[in-house]
């Protein structure tokens, strides 16, 4: 089945006059400048490290609300560190 035999009448047209806004005219300077520094790939990656992985911890959230239909996270669960409590001066429960 052709893209042809599927389209309601006057869509061929609808679309070839929005493809001719698209494009038509010239992009302005900043515009186009603007749009070369987005395609331009960054040198660096800026990586934050934190305490807790939020994704263990929304997941311990969903488990003490409701209970899971299938075990999808339970891989994760595992391979993650569990969760141990500690005190102000450090040490653990």
């Amino acid at each position: 089945m052709s893209d042809a035999a599927g389209r309601r009448p006057g869509q061929e047209r609808l679309e070839e006059e929005l493809s001719e806004l698209l494009t038509a005219g010239e992009m302005k300077d900043d515009d186009r400048e603007r749009k070369e520094r987005e395609l331009i790939s960054p040198r660096y990656e800026i990586r934050t490290q934190t305490q807790l992985d939020p994704i263990v911890e929304e997941t311990r959230l969903y488990r003490e609300m409701a209970e899971e239909i299938d075990d999808r996270y339970d891989d994760y669960m595992q391979k993650a560190q569990p969760r141990t409590p500690k005190n102000p001066d450090g040490s653990a429960d």
